[in-house]
Protein backbone atom coordinates (compact mmCIF):
# COMPACT_ATOMS: atom_id res chain seq x y z
CA UNK A 1 0.00 0.00 0.00
CA UNK A 2 1.36 3.50 -0.64
CA UNK A 3 1.92 6.04 2.02
CA UNK A 4 1.83 9.57 1.51
CA UNK A 5 2.24 12.29 4.13
CA UNK A 6 -0.58 14.09 2.39
CA UNK A 7 -3.26 13.04 -0.13
CA UNK A 8 -4.68 15.72 -2.13
CA UNK A 9 -8.04 14.73 -3.99
CA UNK A 10 -8.94 16.77 -6.75
CA UNK A 11 -6.68 18.50 -9.52
CA UNK A 12 -9.44 21.97 -9.89
CA UNK A 13 -8.15 25.12 -8.37
CA UNK A 14 -8.23 24.59 -4.60
CA UNK A 15 -6.13 21.36 -4.77
CA UNK A 16 -3.67 22.70 -7.11
CA UNK A 17 -3.41 25.29 -4.76
CA UNK A 18 -2.71 23.59 -1.75
CA UNK A 19 -0.35 21.23 -3.37
CA UNK A 20 1.79 24.36 -4.90
CA UNK A 21 2.26 25.66 -1.36
CA UNK A 22 3.43 21.91 0.08
CA UNK A 23 6.68 22.27 -1.75
CA UNK A 24 9.28 19.35 -1.28
CA UNK A 25 6.86 17.68 1.09
CA UNK A 26 5.90 13.90 0.58
CA UNK A 27 1.75 14.73 -0.95
CA UNK A 28 -0.06 13.45 -3.58
CA UNK A 29 -3.04 14.85 -6.00
CA UNK A 30 -5.30 12.19 -7.42
CA UNK A 31 -8.24 13.34 -9.96
CA UNK A 32 -10.81 11.31 -11.22
CA UNK A 33 -11.06 13.48 -14.53
CA UNK A 34 -8.24 12.91 -17.41
CA UNK A 35 -7.43 16.50 -17.20
CA UNK A 36 -6.70 19.02 -14.30
CA UNK A 37 -8.83 21.98 -13.46
CA UNK A 38 -11.96 20.57 -12.38
CA UNK A 39 -14.64 23.28 -13.51
CA UNK A 40 -12.35 25.67 -14.20
CA UNK A 41 -11.54 24.10 -17.64
CA UNK A 42 -10.90 25.37 -20.96
CA UNK A 43 -12.34 24.16 -24.59
CA UNK A 44 -10.61 24.94 -27.68
CA UNK A 45 -12.48 24.09 -31.06
CA UNK A 46 -12.84 25.42 -34.24
CA UNK A 47 -10.65 28.54 -33.48
CA UNK A 48 -13.32 29.29 -30.24
CA UNK A 49 -11.90 29.45 -26.58
CA UNK A 50 -14.51 28.25 -24.33
CA UNK A 51 -14.51 27.45 -20.56
CA UNK A 52 -16.94 25.36 -18.64
CA UNK A 53 -18.69 28.61 -17.83
CA UNK A 54 -18.23 32.13 -17.54
CA UNK A 55 -15.16 32.67 -15.25
CA UNK A 56 -13.89 35.98 -15.13
CA UNK A 57 -11.37 37.06 -12.79
CA UNK A 58 -11.49 40.06 -10.19
CA UNK A 59 -8.57 39.70 -7.77
CA UNK A 60 -9.15 41.65 -4.37
CA UNK A 61 -5.97 41.08 -3.36
CA UNK A 62 -2.99 41.80 -6.28
CA UNK A 63 -0.29 39.61 -4.47
CA UNK A 64 -2.79 36.74 -5.66
CA UNK A 65 -3.05 37.99 -9.25
CA UNK A 66 1.01 38.68 -9.72
CA UNK A 67 2.06 35.26 -8.47
CA UNK A 68 -0.41 34.02 -11.30
CA UNK A 69 0.26 35.96 -13.94
CA UNK A 70 4.29 35.69 -13.00
CA UNK A 71 3.98 31.64 -13.61
CA UNK A 72 2.12 31.68 -17.26
CA UNK A 73 3.57 31.05 -20.48
CA UNK A 74 4.66 33.99 -22.02
CA UNK A 75 3.02 34.39 -25.00
CA UNK A 76 -0.62 34.30 -22.75
CA UNK A 77 -2.44 37.58 -22.56
CA UNK A 78 -4.08 38.90 -20.07
CA UNK A 79 -7.09 41.66 -20.67
CA UNK A 80 -8.07 44.12 -18.13
CA UNK A 81 -11.64 45.04 -19.66
CA UNK A 82 -14.32 46.93 -17.78
CA UNK A 83 -17.63 44.97 -17.55
CA UNK A 84 -20.34 45.96 -19.89
CA UNK A 85 -23.58 44.14 -18.49
CA UNK A 86 -26.94 44.74 -19.09
CA UNK A 87 -30.70 43.03 -17.73
CA UNK A 88 -33.09 41.99 -20.35
CA UNK A 89 -36.65 43.41 -19.29
CA UNK A 90 -39.58 44.02 -21.49
CA UNK A 91 -37.91 43.71 -24.97
CA UNK A 92 -35.51 46.36 -23.48
CA UNK A 93 -31.59 46.58 -22.31
CA UNK A 94 -31.18 48.07 -18.64
CA UNK A 95 -27.71 48.15 -16.97
CA UNK A 96 -26.82 45.71 -14.93
CA UNK A 97 -27.70 45.84 -11.58
CA UNK A 98 -31.48 46.17 -12.16
CA UNK A 99 -31.85 47.98 -8.73
CA UNK A 100 -29.85 50.47 -9.81
CA UNK A 101 -31.16 50.99 -12.89
CA UNK A 102 -35.03 51.27 -12.35
CA UNK A 103 -34.77 55.01 -13.79
CA UNK A 104 -34.53 53.15 -17.46
CA UNK A 105 -38.13 51.49 -16.93
CA UNK A 106 -41.18 52.59 -18.34
CA UNK A 107 -42.58 55.49 -16.83
CA UNK A 108 -45.40 53.81 -14.71
CA UNK A 109 -43.09 50.58 -14.00
CA UNK A 110 -40.13 53.32 -12.90
CA UNK A 111 -42.94 55.12 -10.53
CA UNK A 112 -43.89 51.42 -8.93
CA UNK A 113 -40.65 50.71 -8.68
CA UNK A 114 -39.43 53.55 -6.74
CA UNK A 115 -42.30 53.82 -4.24
CA UNK A 116 -42.15 50.25 -3.40
CA UNK A 117 -38.21 51.35 -2.79
CA UNK A 118 -39.48 54.34 -0.34
CA UNK A 119 -41.56 52.84 1.57
CA UNK A 120 -39.38 49.47 2.20
CA UNK A 121 -36.49 51.64 3.22
CA UNK A 122 -38.42 54.03 5.42
CA UNK A 123 -40.34 51.25 7.06
CA UNK A 124 -36.87 49.39 7.57
CA UNK A 125 -35.82 52.46 9.39
CA UNK A 126 -38.60 53.14 11.19
CA UNK A 127 -38.29 49.39 13.05
CA UNK A 128 -34.71 48.71 13.83
CA UNK A 129 -35.33 46.55 16.16
CA UNK A 130 -37.64 43.98 14.15
CA UNK A 131 -36.48 40.37 14.12
CA UNK A 132 -34.22 39.36 11.53
CA UNK A 133 -35.10 38.80 8.25
CA UNK A 134 -35.14 34.94 8.14
CA UNK A 135 -35.10 33.90 4.47
CA UNK A 136 -33.56 35.69 0.78
CA UNK A 137 -37.28 36.27 -0.21
CA UNK A 138 -37.85 38.29 3.25
CA UNK A 139 -34.81 40.12 3.18
CA UNK A 140 -34.95 41.15 -0.40
CA UNK A 141 -38.71 42.38 -0.45
CA UNK A 142 -37.99 43.94 3.01
CA UNK A 143 -34.47 46.07 1.35
CA UNK A 144 -35.96 46.74 -2.13
CA UNK A 145 -40.23 46.33 -2.06
CA UNK A 146 -42.07 44.43 -4.35
CA UNK A 147 -41.81 46.28 -7.76
CA UNK A 148 -37.94 45.78 -7.47
CA UNK A 149 -38.00 42.01 -6.57
CA UNK A 150 -41.24 40.95 -8.78
CA UNK A 151 -39.42 42.26 -12.10
CA UNK A 152 -36.16 40.78 -11.77
CA UNK A 153 -34.80 40.01 -8.10
CA UNK A 154 -37.54 37.09 -7.51
CA UNK A 155 -37.29 35.58 -11.05
CA UNK A 156 -33.84 35.78 -11.67
CA UNK A 157 -32.56 34.12 -8.66
CA UNK A 158 -35.15 31.28 -8.60
CA UNK A 159 -34.01 30.71 -11.81
CA UNK A 160 -30.73 30.63 -10.88
CA UNK A 161 -30.89 28.68 -8.03
CA UNK A 162 -33.71 26.73 -8.99
CA UNK A 163 -35.69 26.44 -5.71
CA UNK A 164 -37.94 28.63 -3.40
CA UNK A 165 -35.89 31.89 -2.29
CA UNK A 166 -37.56 30.98 0.97
CA UNK A 167 -35.39 28.01 0.97
CA UNK A 168 -32.20 30.07 1.32
CA UNK A 169 -30.61 32.71 3.83
CA UNK A 170 -30.79 36.12 3.90
CA UNK A 171 -27.07 35.76 3.05
CA UNK A 172 -26.98 33.03 0.48
CA UNK A 173 -24.81 35.34 -2.27
CA UNK A 174 -22.87 36.79 0.20
CA UNK A 175 -20.54 39.69 -0.98
CA UNK A 176 -21.56 38.82 -4.66
CA UNK A 177 -24.82 40.22 -4.33
CA UNK A 178 -25.34 43.78 -5.03
CA UNK A 179 -27.27 45.88 -2.19
CA UNK A 180 -27.04 49.58 -3.08
CA UNK A 181 -29.00 51.58 -0.78
CA UNK A 182 -32.01 54.13 -1.93
CA UNK A 183 -29.74 56.66 -1.71
CA UNK A 184 -26.90 54.59 -3.90
CA UNK A 185 -29.88 54.21 -6.31
CA UNK A 186 -31.08 57.52 -6.32
CA UNK A 187 -27.64 58.78 -7.53
CA UNK A 188 -27.12 56.16 -10.24
CA UNK A 189 -29.76 58.46 -11.77
CA UNK A 190 -27.55 60.84 -12.71
CA UNK A 191 -24.09 59.05 -11.95
CA UNK A 192 -24.03 56.05 -13.45
CA UNK A 193 -20.11 54.52 -12.64
CA UNK A 194 -20.11 50.85 -11.89
CA UNK A 195 -18.40 50.44 -8.18
CA UNK A 196 -19.45 47.01 -8.34
CA UNK A 197 -16.36 44.22 -7.38
CA UNK A 198 -16.09 43.15 -11.11
CA UNK A 199 -16.04 46.57 -12.50
CA UNK A 200 -13.37 45.60 -13.84
CA UNK A 201 -12.18 42.00 -14.96
CA UNK A 202 -8.98 39.46 -16.29
CA UNK A 203 -8.91 37.22 -18.81
CA UNK A 204 -6.37 35.20 -20.41
CA UNK A 205 -6.17 35.08 -24.30
CA UNK A 206 -5.95 31.14 -23.82
CA UNK A 207 -8.99 31.27 -21.49
CA UNK A 208 -9.51 30.51 -17.87
CA UNK A 209 -7.03 27.33 -18.11
CA UNK A 210 -4.38 29.63 -18.34
CA UNK A 211 -4.48 30.61 -14.15
CA UNK A 212 -4.96 26.99 -13.47
CA UNK A 213 -1.21 26.10 -15.46
CA UNK A 214 -0.08 28.89 -13.38
CA UNK A 215 -1.10 26.95 -10.14
CA UNK A 216 -0.11 23.60 -11.68
CA UNK A 217 3.57 24.77 -12.40
CA UNK A 218 4.01 24.75 -8.67
CA UNK A 219 3.17 21.58 -8.41
CA UNK A 220 5.87 18.41 -9.17
CA UNK A 221 4.33 16.42 -12.06
CA UNK A 222 5.27 13.36 -10.51
CA UNK A 223 2.59 14.07 -7.72
CA UNK A 224 -0.48 14.21 -9.78
CA UNK A 225 -2.26 10.75 -10.60
CA UNK A 226 -4.63 11.30 -13.07
CA UNK A 227 -8.26 9.27 -13.85
CA UNK A 228 -7.76 8.07 -10.46
CA UNK A 229 -11.02 8.48 -8.26
CA UNK A 230 -11.34 8.70 -4.54
CA UNK A 231 -14.03 5.24 -3.62
CA UNK A 232 -13.78 5.05 0.09
CA UNK A 233 -12.36 6.40 3.06
CA UNK A 234 -11.13 4.41 6.48
CA UNK A 235 -11.10 7.18 8.44
CA UNK A 236 -9.78 5.61 11.21
CA UNK A 237 -6.58 3.55 9.33
CA UNK A 238 -6.54 6.98 7.22
CA UNK A 239 -6.49 4.96 4.40
CA UNK A 240 -8.36 5.69 1.01
CA UNK A 241 -9.65 3.50 -1.53
CA UNK A 242 -9.14 4.40 -4.76
CA UNK A 243 -10.47 3.19 -8.48
CA UNK A 244 -7.07 2.17 -8.56
CA UNK A 245 -5.48 1.02 -5.24
CA UNK A 246 -4.97 1.40 -0.98
CA UNK A 247 -3.57 4.92 -0.37
CA UNK A 248 -2.23 5.32 3.26
CA UNK A 249 -2.25 9.08 4.17
CA UNK A 250 -1.21 11.37 7.58
CA UNK A 251 -3.77 14.10 6.03
CA UNK A 252 -6.29 14.34 3.58
CA UNK A 253 -6.96 17.47 1.77
CA UNK A 254 -10.40 16.76 -0.11
CA UNK A 255 -12.26 19.42 -2.62
CA UNK A 256 -15.09 17.27 -3.10
CA UNK A 257 -18.35 18.45 -2.10
CA UNK A 258 -18.83 17.89 1.48
CA UNK A 259 -21.70 15.63 1.30
CA UNK A 260 -19.59 13.20 -0.78
CA UNK A 261 -17.11 13.10 0.93
CA UNK A 262 -18.90 12.54 4.18
CA UNK A 263 -20.99 9.49 2.56
CA UNK A 264 -17.40 8.29 0.73
CA UNK A 265 -16.10 8.27 5.07
CA UNK A 266 -18.75 6.61 6.13
CA UNK A 267 -19.77 9.44 8.13
CA UNK A 268 -23.13 10.11 9.61
CA UNK A 269 -24.57 13.16 8.15
CA UNK A 270 -28.13 14.73 7.65
CA UNK A 271 -27.58 14.25 3.61
CA UNK A 272 -30.86 16.40 3.41
CA UNK A 273 -29.33 19.62 4.98
CA UNK A 274 -28.07 19.86 1.41
CA UNK A 275 -29.21 21.17 -1.51
CA UNK A 276 -28.17 22.57 -4.75
CA UNK A 277 -28.90 23.61 -8.52
CA UNK A 278 -26.94 22.29 -11.65
CA UNK A 279 -25.88 23.98 -14.54
CA UNK A 280 -26.11 23.03 -18.03
CA UNK A 281 -23.40 25.29 -20.17
CA UNK A 282 -23.93 25.51 -24.15
CA UNK A 283 -21.22 26.68 -25.88
CA UNK A 284 -22.01 28.40 -29.48
CA UNK A 285 -19.59 29.35 -31.78
CA UNK A 286 -21.45 31.49 -35.01
CA UNK A 287 -19.50 32.33 -38.50
CA UNK A 288 -20.00 35.87 -37.78
CA UNK A 289 -20.60 39.03 -34.80
CA UNK A 290 -23.92 39.57 -32.93
CA UNK A 291 -24.22 41.92 -30.71
CA UNK A 292 -21.21 44.49 -29.48
CA UNK A 293 -20.42 46.37 -26.27
CA UNK A 294 -21.86 43.74 -24.29
CA UNK A 295 -20.14 41.30 -22.39
CA UNK A 296 -23.22 39.02 -20.58
CA UNK A 297 -27.12 39.82 -20.28
CA UNK A 298 -28.94 38.49 -17.84
CA UNK A 299 -32.21 36.78 -18.54
CA UNK A 300 -35.04 37.24 -15.59
CA UNK A 301 -37.82 36.22 -17.30
CA UNK A 302 -39.15 32.47 -17.26
CA UNK A 303 -40.35 32.08 -20.54
CA UNK A 304 -36.68 31.97 -21.59
CA UNK A 305 -34.95 28.87 -20.99
CA UNK A 306 -31.16 30.51 -19.66
CA UNK A 307 -30.92 32.76 -17.26
CA UNK A 308 -27.63 34.18 -18.57
CA UNK A 309 -25.44 34.56 -21.84
CA UNK A 310 -22.04 35.98 -21.77
CA UNK A 311 -19.82 37.07 -24.87
CA UNK A 312 -16.45 35.37 -25.15
CA UNK A 313 -15.92 37.54 -28.61
CA UNK A 314 -16.42 40.94 -26.96
CA UNK A 315 -13.88 39.97 -24.45
CA UNK A 316 -11.17 38.48 -26.92
CA UNK A 317 -11.76 41.16 -29.50
CA UNK A 318 -12.92 38.13 -32.45
CA UNK A 319 -14.21 38.33 -35.21
CA UNK A 320 -17.27 35.86 -34.53
CA UNK A 321 -19.32 35.61 -32.30
CA UNK A 322 -18.81 32.76 -28.92
CA UNK A 323 -21.06 32.30 -26.71
CA UNK A 324 -21.80 30.38 -23.86
CA UNK A 325 -25.23 30.65 -22.24
CA UNK A 326 -26.06 29.06 -18.98
CA UNK A 327 -29.49 27.29 -17.66
CA UNK A 328 -29.91 26.17 -14.00
CA UNK A 329 -32.08 23.59 -12.98
CA UNK A 330 -33.25 21.51 -9.89
CA UNK A 331 -30.50 18.93 -8.76
CA UNK A 332 -32.97 16.18 -9.45
CA UNK A 333 -34.22 17.43 -13.13
CA UNK A 334 -33.06 14.96 -15.79
CA UNK A 335 -32.87 17.10 -19.02
CA UNK A 336 -33.52 15.71 -22.49
CA UNK A 337 -30.25 17.87 -23.99
CA UNK A 338 -30.72 17.88 -27.28
CA UNK A 339 -34.10 19.29 -26.91
CA UNK A 340 -33.33 22.01 -24.34
CA UNK A 341 -30.50 22.85 -27.23
CA UNK A 342 -32.91 23.58 -29.37
CA UNK A 343 -34.70 25.40 -27.29
CA UNK A 344 -31.88 27.43 -26.40
CA UNK A 345 -30.77 28.68 -29.52
CA UNK A 346 -34.80 29.09 -30.13
CA UNK A 347 -34.58 31.43 -27.11
CA UNK A 348 -31.34 33.22 -28.61
CA UNK A 349 -33.31 33.95 -32.06
CA UNK A 350 -36.22 35.65 -30.11
CA UNK A 351 -34.23 37.53 -27.71
CA UNK A 352 -32.09 39.16 -30.79
CA UNK A 353 -28.65 37.79 -29.79
CA UNK A 354 -28.96 35.29 -32.69
CA UNK A 355 -29.97 37.13 -36.17
CA UNK A 356 -29.33 35.20 -38.91
CA UNK A 357 -25.23 34.25 -38.01
CA UNK A 358 -24.72 30.15 -38.96
CA UNK A 359 -24.04 28.27 -36.21
CA UNK A 360 -20.15 26.21 -36.67
CA UNK A 361 -18.72 25.10 -33.47
CA UNK A 362 -20.76 23.78 -30.22
CA UNK A 363 -19.82 22.25 -26.51
CA UNK A 364 -22.01 21.90 -23.68
CA UNK A 365 -21.35 20.49 -20.23
CA UNK A 366 -23.40 19.87 -16.88
CA UNK A 367 -21.71 21.66 -13.55
CA UNK A 368 -23.14 19.42 -10.73
CA UNK A 369 -23.41 21.05 -8.22
CA UNK A 370 -23.40 24.37 -9.50
CA UNK A 371 -24.50 27.26 -7.20
CA UNK A 372 -25.16 25.33 -3.41
CA UNK A 373 -28.27 26.35 -1.18
CA UNK A 374 -27.10 28.07 1.91
CA UNK A 375 -29.53 27.75 4.61
CA UNK A 376 -29.39 27.65 8.77
CA UNK A 377 -29.85 23.99 8.14
CA UNK A 378 -26.60 23.28 5.67
CA UNK A 379 -24.40 25.88 7.44
CA UNK A 380 -24.83 24.07 10.31
CA UNK A 381 -24.77 20.48 9.23
CA UNK A 382 -21.46 21.43 7.28
CA UNK A 383 -19.83 22.84 10.51
CA UNK A 384 -20.59 19.71 12.63
CA UNK A 385 -19.27 17.64 9.38
CA UNK A 386 -16.13 19.45 8.72
CA UNK A 387 -15.17 19.51 12.25
CA UNK A 388 -15.67 15.62 12.71
CA UNK A 389 -13.11 15.32 9.32
CA UNK A 390 -10.87 17.04 10.90
CA UNK A 391 -10.34 15.60 14.20
CA UNK A 392 -9.40 12.58 11.83
CA UNK A 393 -6.79 15.23 10.07
CA UNK A 394 -9.37 14.90 7.16
CA UNK A 395 -9.81 18.74 5.50
CA UNK A 396 -13.03 19.71 3.60
CA UNK A 397 -12.00 22.35 1.09
CA UNK A 398 -12.53 24.58 -2.02
CA UNK A 399 -16.15 25.79 -3.36
CA UNK A 400 -17.85 23.11 -2.63
CA UNK A 401 -15.77 21.13 0.19
CA UNK A 402 -16.61 24.34 2.16
CA UNK A 403 -20.07 24.14 0.52
CA UNK A 404 -20.09 28.01 0.35
CA UNK A 405 -20.74 30.23 -2.65
CA UNK A 406 -17.17 31.77 -3.68
CA UNK A 407 -14.62 33.33 -6.02
CA UNK A 408 -11.46 31.40 -7.52
CA UNK A 409 -9.19 33.94 -5.83
CA UNK A 410 -11.31 32.77 -2.53
CA UNK A 411 -10.35 29.19 -3.64
CA UNK A 412 -6.56 29.90 -3.96
CA UNK A 413 -6.30 31.97 -0.61
CA UNK A 414 -8.22 29.33 1.14
CA UNK A 415 -5.94 26.48 0.08
CA UNK A 416 -2.70 28.89 0.87
CA UNK A 417 -4.05 28.97 4.43
CA UNK A 418 -4.82 25.74 4.79
CA UNK A 419 -1.35 24.86 4.12
CA UNK A 420 -0.12 27.45 6.29
CA UNK A 421 -2.38 26.13 8.98
CA UNK A 422 -1.18 22.28 8.69
CA UNK A 423 2.44 23.68 8.84
CA UNK A 424 2.29 25.19 11.70
CA UNK A 425 1.96 28.84 10.36
CA UNK A 426 4.87 28.50 7.67
CA UNK A 427 4.71 29.26 4.18
CA UNK A 428 5.53 31.83 1.48
CA UNK A 429 2.41 32.51 -0.26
Amino acid sequence: MKQVETLIVGAGVTGLAAAGQLGIQDYLVIEADTTIGGYCKTIERSGFVWDYSGHFFHFRNPSVDRWLRERMRPEVVVSTVRKKAFVAYGGRMLDYPFQKSIHQLPREEFLECLHDLYFAERQTAQEPSREPRRTLREMLEARYGRGICEKFLFPYNEKVYACNLDELDPGAMGRFFPAPSLADIIRHFRDARDDSYNATFSYPSSGAIAYVDALASAVRPDSLSMEEGLVSVDRTRRVAMTTRREIGFGRMISTLPLPLLAALSGLEHDPGAFSWSKVLVFNFGFDAKGPRDVHWVYFPSPDVSFYRVGFYDNILGTDRMSLYVEVAMSRTAVPERERLRSRVLSDLRAAGVVSGQRLVAEHSVMLDPAYVHISKRAEAERERVRALLEEQSIYSAGRYGAWRYCSIEDNIVEAWELVRRLRGGAGTA
